[in-house]
């Protein structure tokens, strides 16, 4: 069967990484999946020309239920759909996005959530069928470069020291765009730096908002302490991630942060924005630690350092909460099962 997954496909999101990721499970069970970015189509009248001019297309697959979901409403063929996060944490509040959203829900075959409380969430603001929701949280698989140095990324990045060893890098991966937040940490961590030089905050991720781009860039250049490291590969990120004291996430709203669970699998702390998806993944002071405000992040920051058991055991749990709940294997045969009811 030759299926259309749909998807936002900004360079080096976690978007991109999950689709790409289900696509090469779905083609494992024999399937061919074109893979195109929600961005390419202005409306569902597009999608379905593509569609009815490609008669090779059988099903249809979409992550996002509003910025993909709603592109698949005037298609012919069967589909399924996989919740984004934004669309069940943000979208349902806005009344003309729910109703497409309930809209593209009653018509997919399948719907999938990260986590049992997403599910709950489609179920509480959508008019939904919750027999067609199914819960499969996101596999992970980390793969770090060998030839990977990290003196010269935190070079690279503007952070000069002689002790590079002693340096406490917080490493806050993100997308430069709104709803990650990426200067909210900013202020209150450069006021900590300058207390003890040995901390500092590295961000880095794809420059997806311009405008948002060049404010942290600005912000950056006259903060103390913190720095913008430039986008690197996959590879490259997993690398800088695994010599890092700790892994940031200061986001708004999440689906499932795959940077929290790569740095869990990479056995690296985790300090977490509290936000529903957040801590559906990351139990405090059980597989990381979760802050509700600058203050509170500096203070668990402090714990994290002066507390080396804490940092240990943090770490361990993390990594077992990761084998034991976002199994790739698991992963694939669910989309696997859940492509065969599109026949």
């Amino acid at each position: 069967m030759k299926l259309l997954f749909l998807a936002c496909l900004s360079p080096s999101t976690g978007n991109h990484t999950t689709a790409e990721r289900i696509r090469s499970h779905i083609e494992s069970a024999g399937h061919t999946c074109e893979l195109r970015d929600a961005a390419q189509f202005e409306s569902p009248a597009e999608v379905a020309n593509l569609v009815s001019e490609n008669p090779q297309f059988e099903g249809a697959v979409a992550i996002h239920l509003f910025r993909a979901g709603r592109l698949l409403l005037d298609t012919q063929v069967p589909f399924g759909v996989i919740f984004g996060g934004t669309d069940i944490n943000e979208d349902v509040k806005v009344e003309q996005k729910r109703a497409v959203m309930e809209q593209v829900l009653l018509k997919a075959r399948f719907a999938v959530a990260f986590t049992d409380r997403m599910k709950e969430e489609a179920e509480l603001f959508l008019l939904s069928q919750s027999s067609k929701i199914y819960v499969q949280p996101q596999g992970i698989q980390t793969d770090v470069a060998e030839k990977f140095c990290w003196t010269e990324f935190l070079r690279s990045s503007g952070v000069s020291s002689e002790h590079v060893d002693e340096l406490h890098v917080f490493l806050l991966v993100c997308g430069l765009r709104g709803v990650k937040d990426p200067l909210y940490l900013v202020e209150g961590f450069s006021e900590w730096h300058r207390e003890n030089p040995l901390n500092v905050l590295v961000i880095i991720g794809p420059k997806i908002d311009p405008v948002l781009t060049a404010e942290v860039e600005a912000v950056v250049q006259r903060t103390a302490g913190v720095f913008l490291a430039q986008e690197r590969s996959q590879r490259e990120l997993h690398a800088a991630m695994k010599r890092c004291f700790a892994v940031v996430n200061s986001s708004v709203s999440e689906g499932m942060s795959a940077a929290i669970l790569e740095a869990m699998d990479l056995g690296v702390p985790v300090l977490a924005r509290d936000i529903p998806g957040n801590a559906a993944v990351v139990k405090h002071e059980v597989t990381g630690l979760l802050y509700s405000s600058p203050q509170e992040f500096v203070h668990q920051s402090q714990r994290l350092v002066s507390d080396q058991e804490l940092r240990e055991r943090v770490a361990r749990n993390g990594k077992l909460y990761v084998e034991e709940h976002h199994s790739l294997k698991q992963e694939g045969e669910t989309y696997r099962c859940l492509v065969d009811t599109l026949v």
